[in-house]
């Protein structure tokens, strides 16, 4: 039997990158699958990709009006939800001197107060026994110029994971968390992160050199790992993450 068949899940920002990559090893386990995005064009081309028990939703998670509406489009496909994937972000990173605060704002929006309010909505949901799985950031342990604000979106998400897990014991739904290292995705772009491509380029070759295995991430492998904490196999853990940066942190 497949690690995941019979459970409902929904990806954010699952239209790409490591969200996307969850959402096929989800599949491959046997899961139905639901994922949001704020692009309409990508989430339907993405949906379609994935095939016939994948379903898309167009949700912006910077915004709380579209937020508060999760739910009831949630519930024009499933009534329930057996995992739910916290994915979708930004990556946007400025020196302290430099930093504004719309971009301020922007991050938090997205990386926090939007993951926040999206369990929040989509708690009444999930079934006793579910699974949250928090997509953090390797930032949240690291010091690195011009993530200041980045890295306390990611390092907040860490706390809500125990202190989440706590709150939701008598309903047996477990929360962890995991933090990649740097990753291939479409966010690694001059566009998206903000960088022009001289100095995007010269963050990948910095991160490299520190990434003991000497290369970045793959989406399959973090793809995995959320897959691990969405199944039975991680049933007695809870409040708990796991770093997949190929021992940039711990080497």
């Amino acid at each position: 039997m497949k690690k995941l068949e019979g459970k409902t899940a929904i990806i954010t920002g699952g239209n790409s990158g490591i969200g996307f990559a969850t959402a096929k090893e989800f599949l491959a386990q046997g899961a139905k699958v639901i994922i949001t995005g704020r692009n309409e064009k990508s989430v339907r081309e993405a949906a379609a990709e994935l095939g016939e028990n994948a379903f898309g939703i167009v949700s912006d998670s910077a915004h709380m009006e579209e937020i508060t509406k999760l739910a009831e489009q949630v519930k024009t496909i499933t009534q329930t939800l057996d995992i739910v994937v916290i994915n979708a972000g930004v990556g946007k990173f400025n020196s302290l001197e430099n930093m504004s605060e719309e971009m301020f704002d922007e991050i938090m929006n997205i990386n926090f107060k939007g993951a926040y309010f999206s369990i929040q909505q989509l708690l009444p949901l999930i079934n006793n026994g579910g699974s949250i799985i928090l997509n953090t950031s390797i930032n949240a342990h690291i010091g690195m110029a011009g993530a200041t604000v980045y890295a306390a979106s990611k390092s907040a998400l860490l706390t809500l994971a125990k202190n989440l897990s706590a709150e939701l014991t008598s309903r047996k739904i477990r929360v962890n968390a995991v933090s990649p290292g740097p990753v291939g995705t479409p966010l690694h772009s001059s566009e998206k992160l903000g960088l022009s491509e001289e100095d995007l380029q010269s963050m990948g070759e910095s991160l490299t050199k520190q990434i003991p295995v000497g290369r970045f991430g793959e989406a399959e492998e973090i793809a995995k790992t959320i897959s691990f904490f969405a199944s039975d196999d991680s049933s007695f853990i809870l409040g708990s993450e796991l770093i997949i940066d190929g021992g940039m942190y711990n080497l």
